[in-house]
């Protein structure tokens, strides 16, 4: 395999290997940005997780990983204007500390993403299958097969372009979102049937310890992962270099805000056994009970579109970041290929579709709904501290010239990134000891594998590992 690349050509979009270009607008961004998140699945399939991790401090969990990740937000929009990327993270770590983290953090996105197929699969299954039969919802092989189903329609949507990509998420998210503001307010509505509101639920002090703590640290990093897809469309987006950046900030605001809001819902809706009982899907049973019968399964339609809308949007930053890899000749070539129509990445499309559908089928022998998804979330929650945290750091190292200029530039190009990237960094230390073997085996194993084809295209003298010089260290002056 030939991997002599041109330096100069280096994660260019070089003839054959470009996007298409200025397809999306800053409306869209945000869209993707919050499909990305989807607060409909993030709700339905991780309350359980988080609620058996901290019970009801929950939302201080959100709370403070909230804060630490809007520096991680603001980290993205600023090294997204040093350079337009497909690989984001994978590009951008190269340029301001090593090639090799570079690497780490491309490899880091593109596993948790794989993971992530399973574990956002399930909820679409299994809420699809609720309509029908409770035992059906919980039965793993049937919650595959139609997880695999969905899973299935969205490769094709996303294969003939970003546009139709585009069209469809405004759609869905439109609608999720509806939904879940109505919910959100039949929930407060309701009242504290289950516990009375207290602020002690957002209180430092209500964690049992730093394990605790960073153990709903962990899930919550989950909640949030996703937004980041704007920064891996860049070179498909209108003013590449600035609206993608926004497109993240607004989407983490709005999302922010629904998490907070349900996650205090739940905690006064529901007790703990209607939390542990309906894992993969808590809001149905909150939809249940704050407005019974028909009108309560509206909330289900937000789930499916929202799962839907976040398998979509996952598929496209895998495939961009794998496009970016494959470019550089980081990974086999043919992955940087582009279909002559559509203009999409084609071969790491079919590649990811393929490697999932295995996924699918060795999750059957893993065991319950409840225990795949607890695993993969935990998984997924260590993968993506390590790109967070890197590219938290670099966009500290590229622009070190301006921290000082301004107050605003040393918070949100210095302080705030490096409180989020310490942050995720001791949220990953702290969390190895205390996970399920499974979740480390599948969080840390996947990422050592990363090892092997670095190790590969380095020995190869690959131009993505030359040394970066000094002065592309630097961010351009404003």
């Amino acid at each position: 395999m030939d991997v002599a690349v041109d330096e100069a050509t280096l994660g260019s979009a070089a003839e054959g290997h470009q996007l298409k270009a200025n397809v999306l607008s800053l409306f869209d961004s945000v869209v993707m940005g919050v499909a990305g998140v989807a607060p409909g699945y993030s709700i339905a399939a991780s309350t359980a997780v988080l609620f058996g991790a901290v019970a009801l401090s929950g939302p201080g969990s959100l709370l403070y990983c909230g804060i630490a990740m809007f520096g991680i937000v603001w980290a993205f929009n600023y090294l997204g204007r040093v350079d337009a990327n497909a690989g984001a993270s994978y590009a951008w770590v190269r340029r301001a500390l090593i090639p090799q983290l570079g690497y780490v953090a491309g490899w880091a996105l593109v596993v948790s993403a794989l993971l992530f197929m399973v574990a956002g699969s399930f909820p679409a299954g299994a809420v699809t299958l609720g309509l029908v039969s409770t035992s059906l919802a919980n039965n793993t092989l049937a919650v595959t097969a139609v997880g695999a189903l969905f899973f299935s329609l969205m490769v094709v949507a996303v294969l003939v372009g970003v546009r139709i990509t585009a069209r469809l998420q405004v759609m869905m998210s439109t609608v999720e979102l509806a939904i879940l503001l109505l919910f959100a307010i039949l929930a407060f509505a309701h009242g504290g049937t289950a516990h009375a509101f207290t602020w002690s639920w957002v209180s430092p002090t209500s964690f049992h310890g730093v394990n605790g703590f960073f153990a709903g640290a962990l899930v919550a990093a989950f909640y949030y992962w996703g937004w980041d897809t704007t920064a891996n469309l860049s070179e498909e987006t209108k003013e590449a270099k600035v609206t993608p950046g926004f497109g993240g900030i607004f989407g983490v605001i709005v999302v922010f805000a629904l998490f907070m809001a349900f996650t205090i819902g739940s905690n006064m809706v529901l007790t703990a056994s209607q939390i542990n009982h309906n894992s993969a899907d808590v809001l149905d049973v909150l939809g249940q009970t704050v407005w019974p019968g028909a009108g309560g399964k509206l909330i289900v339609l937000a789930v499916i579109l929202s799962t839907v809308a976040t398998l979509e949007t996952t598929l496209i930053q895998v495939t961009r970041t794998l496009f970016a890899m494959g470019r550089d000749g980081t990974l086999p070539r043919a992955l940087g290929r582009i279909h002559p129509t559509w203009r999409t990445p084609w071969v790491a499309t079919v590649v990811i579709a393929v490697v999932s559908v295995g996924l699918f089928v060795a999750s059957n022998y893993v065991g319950s709904v409840s225990t795949i998804l607890t695993d993969a979330i935990n998984a997924i929650g260590l993968q993506i501290t390590v790109y967070y945290g890197l590219a938290g750091l670099s966009v500290v190292v590229l622009y070190r010239r301006q921290l000082f200029r301004s107050k605003s530039n040393f918070l949100f190009m210095g302080l705030w990134p490096l409180v989020g990237a310490i942050f995720m960094f001791v949220m990953f230390g702290e969390s190895i000891p205390n996970l399920s073997p499974t979740a480390d085996a599948v969080g840390l194993g996947a990422l050592a594998l990363g090892l092997i084809p670095m190790a590969y295209y380095w020995a190869r003298r690959n131009p993505y590992f030359n040394r970066v010089r000094p002065e592309e260290r630097l961010a351009p002056e404003a």
